[in-house]
């Protein structure tokens, strides 16, 4: 969709004051796959040559918010980590084709905030932090769980920007677990539950999205009952954060997160003994 609104693109390596109407820009695929009737000008992350995804010498995973899915996708298939499976399922869980798969970045679909983006899911299940940079300079780190506060909500500030997503090395050191439902063989997640156990000390970690409008991650010491476990979510998560739209009602959406949650719970508990 053309932008008629947008009468100046300027390259994110030259530093100019942040105005209203200004918007980062990386891989398009949400900004212009709407109207933007505020936007004036596009701030282009295109150019900054940050590196995709590396392993770091600490063992944890950085993830440029410019990374494509295309460029994660690949990147995990030579990862040798007990988490590794996990990219390519939250990859795969994505409503898109292979050209949205060669634009849309990692960043982005955080920045979105939408409950079925599945790079939320991914990067809050495996305890991801994010860095944010201010116009300032000011560097703050947040983490997913909390980066992401409600559907179309995050805590950005005006003009602060999303530089990167680190995956901590034991986080990827855990054994996890996926599940995904939606309402139609090729639609939108209505309800995506991940597992992490973590090996070291056995503790669980259960991350609920797109079923709600925020991500919920719950961590448990050691693995819950499933009494427990449903009443963790059922506290976790108020009446009106289940999400309702045209994907899945509220109802729905909490049966299966229940489900999931449970099916989970047993697999891993199963991997622990």
């Amino acid at each position: 969709m053309d932008l008629n609104t947008v009468v100046e693109i300027r390259d994110a390596r030259q530093p100019a004051p942040w105005r209203p109407g200004d918007a980062w820009l990386g891989g398009g695929t949400f900004l212009f796959s709407e109207p933007q009737p505020h936007l004036r000008r596009l701030v282009d992350l295109s150019r900054t040559g940050w590196t995709p995804v590396e392993l770091l010498a600490d063992g944890s995973v950085e993830i440029a918010a410019t990374c494509t899915v295309a460029q994660l996708s690949r990147f995990a298939k030579g990862l040798d980590v007990r988490a590794a499976p996990l990219f390519e399922q939250c990859c795969r869980a994505f409503l898109a084709s292979f050209k949205i798969w060669n634009m849309a970045t990692v960043g982005g679909n955080l920045c979105n905030a939408l409950p079925a983006g599945p790079m939320i899911s991914f990067t809050a299940a495996l305890d991801g932090e994010c860095l944010l940079l201010a116009q300032d300079g000011v560097r703050r780190r947040v983490r997913v769980a909390d980066f992401v506060t409600g559907a179309g909500r995050n805590d950005l500030a005006e003009g602060e920007l999303l530089r990167s997503v680190t995956l901590p090395a034991r986080a990827l050191a855990c054994r996890t677990a996926f599940r995904q439902a939606s309402l139609y063989g090729l639609g939108r997640s209505g309800a995506l539950v991940i597992g992490t156990l973590d090996p070291v000390d056995g503790s669980l970690a259960v991350t609920v999205t797109a079923a709600t409008v925020r991500p919920v991650r719950l961590w448990f010491p050691l693995p819950p009952t499933a009494e427990a476990l449903r009443e963790a979510i059922g506290d976790a998560v108020a009446d009106d954060e289940w999400f309702d739209d045209i994907h899945g009602l509220p109802e729905w959406r909490r049966h299966m997160t229940f489900r999931f949650a449970e099916e989970i719970r047993r697999e891993l508990e199963e991997v622990a003994r």
